[in-house]
């Protein structure tokens, strides 16, 4: 309304002076009074929609400023404040009032500090430095609705479900421990024993670390937890039990104090030394940044270990900011070590991060109010002061915004994921060798281990393949660059209780001395020789399992490894699929599958064992084709060739006699055609291959001794209803069982090799078994002294013994290593010649029935002879036709009355000699020329002959001539 009034007011005033003024400077009166006008009401519209910026905002930072993290974050902070700041564009003319508390490594402090930012009206907290205060605080944050954001708190545990008002602004845990996982995998290990501070931050990480080996079939063999106020004793007695265990991976997951004590505690008690690897996480390269040069005894127990350091990629910024950095720490007066950390470098972005999201949320309208807690309210509090602390009510706002945040800081592109975690997190892989250290490598989430920078590989598809991993070479402890193994026997003086199958049958594989606890056989000698082969002693004892009286179940051994009974077990143990889900095994040391063993019985030759060496089917075509043959080659030389010629009794004898002689390829007949010769030398070659053949084959049948027997393998014996017989303890009954569905009711258990003969022997008939089914190892052994019975069929199942170790055991590795060196030097083939030498009834003078030659295995033959007689027939009718064609005018096939009467007529035509054919078209000829010539003649002459008498004459002619 005031405006308004103005306004008339103005304009009355101007009307006034348009008397006294000139046209043209009324004319510029009214136009800045327009534009003053306009300015006002756009004024007063942004008013009315948006408030006004404040000129400060408080913002709170949570410190260690004892810690060496602690004295360069605060640092960067103070630096990213101050150019914040000084920039009007960045906050609109707003200032961060930081208010920098000390929570001293204490969570209880951290609390108290949480509660002072809080009667502070503050709107966002940096910090806390620790996870385990970050896990008190990020409570309290919740409550009072205010963003607390962390660049230190990596515990993967603080997540954004729990707690939404944690904003991580630097990699979790996760991605560190998923880093390390892969490099346990890409070196090849198993097991790693994992050191760490027994706290939030310790526990959960090394939670973290377990479930990423877990991905990769590896495994935490031993947690050795430190509690957080360690001393050196306390160290030393945690790595004295390290040392005793059998893993020589180390993950240390702690704090950088305690840290540099636990390495300094390895080296005097020699744990810094060759086969060992220490894995540090990024504790280690934030000291060796921070902390600067080491003194050298601290150096000398770091040699050779690897640690990871957050990767940074390089840009102008952060050039900028490290040539500043020596500068700032001056500038703040910083003493002691000061050197840039990533931490450093995460907590300048993370105040950045902050004001743009806070630039943003005033934007949107945001207002910075704050409103008392009811619930606090309502609590006598007493001289606590907690109704004191405010809701900040607009706090999800300036979260979102956070989130949202989409730049480039020092520490490169700067974002986050719908998880809420930073966009494509990476680590640098740093060997600490000599007096410094060197990068091996990188690993991101995206490409896995390279050794480019991860950034150039965004562009291309990524690849996580095992060829495509790789890391520069490292100098592991004790100045090796080989890669260790990465587990010995533990020196602990504990002896592997090893259990061995005390078998009734069979000992010859491992038998039981008696009046010994002692073990013998081709089993124990060749684990004991593959124990010799290793690298370290392995103190054992062999422990007998079973009474000695009944073979034992070799899958409820397996059962006790997994309970922890047995440290493993040797022995005559196949590897089936069931035990590989319970235990490792080594490498086979003998191929043994399941075979089918029954009685046979000796055939004699017979008046009729020369027509063994065919099936009737093939003797049937056989003699068919002689036929078939013998009866085109007559087709084909017939016309020509005068040996087939003549009666038609005398030409079918010609034909058999033809057809059967070329057995013998001696035939009396020579042909002459040229379809007949090629019909004839395709015949002689397949006469060839059958006669061969034969031959072959009746000389094994009549000088080969020949066995029989109604079964002929695992596929006869399932159809029938007969009874089985299987090894008491083998895997072979669940075979039959579950596998080919034999009814249980007909597998009979046998114990001992006497109770196989015996059963086979009785037979259905008398209570034994139609056929035995065991693995082939015993039944070679069975076999050898008892020639009545014998294997029928093939192999049925492919498998082998091995010996076996608990899930993930390296000593299964290691063993596998050497029963490939005994196979390579010949020795296992020595130890199977001592034990097992000479199976006496196996003879290249005995075999089973022979394989009679199956039409099959000719019908290719016959298939070309058959399609050579086939073109030689359609091409000889063909000409054939034409030829009859030629020699009779189409007038006089015409002239025929009947189809009959044509068909005689070629026939006669196809049975007459060729020779005699061309001689009479010859004459036809002549004589066609001389009537030709008599017709001139009577044309010149003027006389008018008849022609029919000159036809008729020719017919008579003709008639005469044959």
């Amino acid at each position: 309304m005031v405006n308004l009034l103005n306004f008339s007011h103005l304009c009355l005033a101007g009307s006034r002076l348009n008397i006294f003024v000139p046209k043209f400077t009324m004319r510029l009166f009214w136009t800045l009074i327009l534009i003053v006008l306009y300015n006002g009401c756009s004024s007063e519209g942004v008013n009315s929609t948006l408030p006004v910026r404040p000129q400060v905002v408080n913002i709170g930072c949570m410190l260690s400023f004892n810690t060496v993290v602690g004295k360069v974050t605060k640092v960067a902070v103070e630096a990213a404040v101050e150019d914040i700041n000084s920039n009007p564009n960045v906050l609109g003319g707003t200032k961060l009032n930081m208010i920098t508390l000390d929570s001293n490594s204490s969570g209880f402090l951290g609390i108290v500090e949480a509660i002072r930012f809080m009667e502070t009206d503050t709107m966002a907290i940096v910090g806390p430095q620790s996870s385990v205060i970050a896990h008190v605080v990020s409570n309290i944050a919740n409550e009072l609705q205010v963003p607390l954001l962390s660049f230190a708190a990596t515990d993967p545990s603080l997540s954004s479900l729990q707690y939404p008002f944690f904003v991580r602004t630097s990699p979790s845990d996760k991605f560190q421990m998923e880093a390390i996982a892969e490099m346990v995998e890409y070196y090849e290990w198993r097991e790693v024993i994992a050191i760490y501070i027994d706290d939030d931050f310790g526990r959960n990480g090394i939670v973290a670390l377990a479930d990423q080996l877990a991905k990769r079939r590896c495994s935490i063999s031993y947690k050795a937890a430190m509690k957080p106020e360690a001393t050196l004793d306390d160290a030393r007695d945690v790595l004295v039990q390290v040392a005793l265990r059998e893993s020589r991976i180390m993950v240390v997951h702690t704090y950088p104090s305690k840290g540099l004590e636990i390495f300094s505690m390895a080296q005097y008690l020699g744990m810094i030394d060759k086969g060992y690897v220490w894995i540090a996480t990024n504790w280690l390269s934030t000291i060796l940044d921070a902390a600067g040069p080491l003194p050298s005894e601290k150096k000398e127990s770091l040699e050779g270990a690897i640690t990871l350091r957050v990767h940074t990629p390089g840009s102008e910024l952060k050039q900028k900011f490290v040539s500043r950095w020596s500068n700032l720490t001056r500038k703040a007066g910083v003493t002691g070590p000061s050197g840039m950390s990533t931490y450093a470098l995460y907590a300048y972005d993370t105040v950045w991060l902050l004001a743009r999201a806070i630039n943003e949320f005033f934007n949107q309208g945001g207002n910075v109010s704050f409103s008392k807690d009811p619930r606090l309210t309502e609590l006598n509090s007493g001289s606590l002061n907690l109704d004191s602390m405010s809701i900040f009510h607009e706090g999800k706002l300036l979260r979102d915004n956070i989130f949202k945040v989409n730049m480039t800081g020092v520490t490169g592109p700067f974002s986050f994921t719908p998880d809420k975690n930073l966009f494509c997190p990476t680590f640098e892989v740093i060997n600490v060798v000599g007096t410094g250290f060197r990068k091996v490598g990188y690993w991101s989430e995206y490409s896995g281990l390279s050794i480019v920078p991860p950034e150039t590989l965004y562009s291309k598809p990524p690849n996580r393949s095992a060829s495509n991993q790789q890391l520069h070479s490292i100098i592991w402890p004790g100045q090796i660059t080989q890669r260790p193994r990465g587990w010995v026997f533990p020196n602990n003086g504990r002896q592997l209780i090893i259990g061995v199958p005390n078998r009734a049958s069979f000992r010859e594989f491992v038998g039981k001395r008696p009046g010994s606890d002692s073990f013998r056989g081709y089993c124990i000698e060749v684990f004991t020789n593959a124990v010799d082969l290793l690298p370290y002693a392995v103190p054992y004892k062999l422990v007998a399992f079973g009474d000695g009286h009944n073979n034992p179940d070799d899958t409820e051994l397996m059962r006790l490894i997994t309970a922890g009974v047995y440290d493993a077990a040797i022995g005559d143990i196949a590897i089936t699929t069931n035990r590989t889900k319970m235990v490792d095994f080594t490498q086979p040391y003998i191929e043994s599958g399941l075979v089918v063993v029954a009685p046979v019985k000796e055939q004699n030759s017979n008046a009729w064992a020369f027509l063994s060496p065919f099936t009737p089917r093939m003797w049937f075509v056989t003699g068919s084709f002689f036929l078939i043959v013998g009866t085109v080659i007559w087709i084909l030389e017939h016309r020509l060739n005068d040996d087939f010629r003549g009666p038609p009794s005398k030409q079918i004898v010609t034909v058999l006699w033809f057809s059967f002689s070329t057995l013998f390829t001696a035939q009396r007949e020579n042909t002459v055609s040229t379809f007949g010769r090629v019909v004839l030398l395709i015949w002689l070659f397949v006469v060839l291959i059958i006669n061969s053949s034969y031959t072959a084959s009746l000389t094994s049948i009549l000088t080969v001794q020949k066995l029989s027997s109604p079964i002929t393998g695992i596929e006869s014996l399932v159809n029938t209803k007969e009874p089985i017989g299987y090894q008491l303890g083998s895997f072979a009954r669940n075979y039959l069982i579950q596998e080919l569905h034999i009814d249980e009711s007909r597998l009979v258990p046998l114990n001992l090799p006497e109770d196989y003969a015996k059963a086979l022997k009785d037979g259905p008939s008398r209570g034994g078994v139609a056929a035995v089914v065991d693995e082939r190892a015993y039944m070679e052994l069975f076999l050898s002294t008892r020639c009545q019975f014998s294997i029928l069929g093939q192999e049925f199942t492919k498998n082998g013994w091995g010996f076996a170790f608990p899930r993930d055991s390296p000593l299964a590795v290691d063993m596998s290593t050497a029963i490939l060196k005994l196979s390579e030097n010949g020795e296992l083939q020595r130890i199977h010649d001592k034990w097992l030498s000479g199976i006496a009834c196996t003879s290249q003078n005995t075999k089973l029935e022979v394989d009679r030659l199956q039409l099959k295995s000719f019908s290719g033959l016959f298939f070309l002879c058959g399609l050579a007689c086939f073109l030689a027939l359609l091409i000889y009718f063909v000409m054939l036709a034409f030829q009859y064609c030629q020699y009779y005018p189409n007038s006089e096939i015409a002239s025929e009355s009947s189809r009959s009467g044509r068909l005689q007529t070629f026939l006669s035509f196809a049975d007459e000699k060729e020779e005699s054919v061309r001689s009479r078209s010859k004459r036809r000829q002549l004589e066609t020329t001389s009537v030709r010539s008599m017709d001139q003649d009577a044309s010149v002459n003027g006389s008018r002959i008849d022609r029919s008498e000159i036809y008729s004459n020719r017919v008579v002619s003709f008639g005469e001539s044959v």
